[in-house]
């Protein structure tokens, strides 16, 4: 990752965003030698792949099976 001063990155940030999306380089840009934000090539989520957090969550009864007589509200 190559370290860019704020004031290149601001002059040439056209070209920086190019450089990312072409050849997926990445940027740290520094204001007074102290990284300050990372620029990186955007990764869009897989809509196929199960979330890593929702994959853990584990229900122990059937969400779909019917209702008895008794766990309907009663109407007033």
């Amino acid at each position: 990752m190559k370290m860019i001063n704020i004031n290149e990155a601001r002059a040439d940030l056209s070209n920086l965003l190019d450089s990312v999306k072409n050849s997926g380089a990445s940027f740290i840009i520094c204001r007074n030698g102290k990284p300050v934000a990372k620029l990186v090539p955007h990764k869009r989520a897989s809509r196929t792949e199960p979330h890593p957090t929702l994959s853990r969550i584990k229900i122990g009864y059937d969400p779909v099976e019917p209702l008895s007589g008794d766990e309907w509200q009663r109407q007033s």
